[in-house]
């Protein structure tokens, strides 16, 4: 019987396999996270950092107010359906189907308001749509 004690061996921790796993986690985590935030949905429309347009013939600007009225080329509309504007939108429609429609909608007017727009200018077949917004700068003044 050997009663000798043996000399004890101390255990090494190998931290380097420890820290690849780590590393390897981590760009996991980074890759497959969405920084989108759909909880919080404020918007503020509409803005845009661009030039000012410049006035032509082929234009047709129809306003939306934050009432749901509307108004093409500064002239006031009575009626508020479909019919109404895509005749009066292809009324004020100088260049014909080459046309370009700009909606310029208020802020807060309703969705509804701009999608008859849109609606009326597919009948009237108006195919160039744009829609106007106000510089930065500009958004809070009146």
């Amino acid at each position: 019987m050997n009663f000798r004690p043996r000399p004890r061996a101390e255990p090494e921790i190998n931290l380097i396999p420890f820290i690849d796993v780590l590393l390897v986690v981590l760009i996991f985590l980074m890759l497959s996270t969405t920084y989108s935030k759909f909880t919080e949905l404020q918007l503020k429309l509409p803005v845009a950092d661009a030039q000012a347009q410049r006035d032509h013939p082929k234009e047709v600007i129809v306003a939306v107010a934050s009432d749901g009225r509307y108004s093409i080329n500064r002239t006031p509309l009575s009626g508020r359906n479909v019919e109404a504007v895509s005749t009066a939108l292809s009324a004020a429609a100088q260049a014909g189907k080459d046309s370009v429609v700009i909606i310029s909608a208020d802020a807060a007017s309703p969705h509804q308001s701009v999608i008859t727009v849109l609606e009326a200018a597919r009948r009237s077949g108006l195919h160039q749509v744009t829609f106007a917004a106000q510089h930065p700068s500009q958004a809070g003044k009146p």
